[in-house]
């Protein structure tokens, strides 16, 4: 399921996209910002059903090998290790997986099946696929293993495959190394003679509400919170900040003042750890700095307060 930091990471993206294009429409983004969340959830499932359509092309070379005239006896009696892979049959049996597919209509590997041969051949190759073959263990354990490294190794860093998927949703570039991580950990989940379930999108409804929240709020009140930041760096001009930096600063405000269940510590460590992937080398100290001299403001000043959870 999508985290509060990649939230916080989608709502950013939205916040940049909705003051470069100048564009007051913040029903308009909000749709866009949601749509680009589920649309993340149809690369996670795309992943699953990659794993499958591999197989089936293995399964159909097999039946093809049989059929030759010349036929060897390594074509007629073939290592079917793969096509028995007790992991992959769970997530072709899985009808979660299968009504996400349907209901979405996600045709992506009947469409462009080139990329689905792209993934076969590189496994062929390698010698993780040739050790597999050759393990006399036939256990799930064994199976679970080799799908999590053929995904971790194989699938995950296939430059191709990227390409593909980032043509597909521009907002794909950022989703990836979340995806891959969340396909590995649901694939690790996953236990004998279980039914494969496909993960939830949202923890709960207090995440998927966080993300209009904070978006909105933080939209609607910028030019407040602009303030507050320019109070607190009298040696920086405004358009000396970078632009991703105030963004980061405003949305981290709108959490000190609109969530009081969420400790000043965890906002200001999270938006200091995206700063690190999304801005300058020196972004993550700055906005350290800031945020500390506002929250304590605002502490004093009652503009902050927390309850429950938010005051640990």
């Amino acid at each position: 399921m999508i985290n509060r930091r990649h939230i916080r990471v989608k709502v950013m993206q939205s916040v940049y996209a909705i003051q470069q294009s100048h564009n007051d429409d913040i029903i308009r983004e909000e749709k866009f910002l949601k749509h680009s969340i589920l649309k993340m959830y149809d690369l996670y499932v795309l992943n699953f059903q990659l794993l499958i359509e591999v197989q089936k092309l293995a399964a159909k070379k097999i039946a093809l090998s049989k059929k030759k005239i010349l036929a060897t006896q390594e074509d007629l009696k073939p290592n079917t290790k793969f096509i028995d892979n007790k992991l992959i049959n769970q997530l072709t049996e899985s009808v979660s997986l299968e009504g996400y597919v349907e209901l979405n209509k996600l045709n992506n590997w009947e469409l462009d099946d080139e990329y689905v041969k792209i993934i076969f051949d590189e496994l062929q190759k390698s010698d993780l696929y040739k050790k597999y073959l050759n393990t006399v263990d036939d256990s799930f354990k064994v199976d679970k293993a080799f799908v999590i490294d053929f995904f971790k190794e194989i699938i995950a860093p296939n430059e191709k495959l990227a390409e593909y998927y980032e043509d597909k949703m521009i907002s794909w570039v950022d989703d990836i190394p979340f995806v891959n991580t969340w396909v590995v950990k649901t694939l690790s989940k996953c236990k004998q003679d279980k039914t494969f379930i496909l993960s939830r999108l949202y923890k709960d409804k207090d995440d998927e509400e966080f993300v209009s929240k904070l978006f909105k709020k933080t939209v609607l009140k910028h030019k407040t919170y602009e303030q507050d930041i320019t109070a607190k760096t009298p040696n920086w001009e405004t358009d000396r900040i970078a632009d991703i930096d105030m963004i980061l600063i405003k949305m981290a405000i709108t959490e000190f003042v609109s969530f009081p269940s969420i400790p000043v510590r965890v906002t200001i460590n999270e938006f200091i750890e995206i700063a690190k992937d999304y801005s300058t080398t020196k972004s993550s100290y700055f906005i350290n700095g800031v945020l500390d001299k506002i929250s304590k403001e605002f502490t004093k000043d009652k503009r902050i307060v927390k309850i429950g959870r938010g005051l640990l």
